[in-house]
């Protein structure tokens, strides 16, 4: 499956779209922290839960707030994790 990361996290990471396999997306932030090792605690906080303002999309579909890192990914074919900006 293609892996695309925002801008603020290609600092961490890939710099384009890499192709990957995993079954979760647990699994994928393994793959992702393995190879990019700056990439931990950006994605998912100390407990291993996406922190507060990553969005993980797969297929165009937000598990962010549903399923969250035990998404499957059997079938996937794009997933796409954001991290917002918060603030006012």
């Amino acid at each position: 499956m293609d892996v695309h990361l925002d801008s603020w996290l290609r600092e961490f990471g890939p710099r384009g779209s890499e192709q990957m396999a995993a079954g979760s997306v647990s699994e994928l932030i393994d793959v992702l922290e393995g190879k990019y090792p700056r990439l931990r605690f950006k994605i998912r906080d100390e407990t291993g839960q996406l922190r507060r303002y990553v969005r993980v999309f797969v297929d165009g579909e937000d598990v962010s707030g549903t399923t969250g890192v035990a998404t499957s990914l059997e079938g996937a074919r794009s997933i796409d994790i954001l991290h917002s900006i918060a603030g006012g």
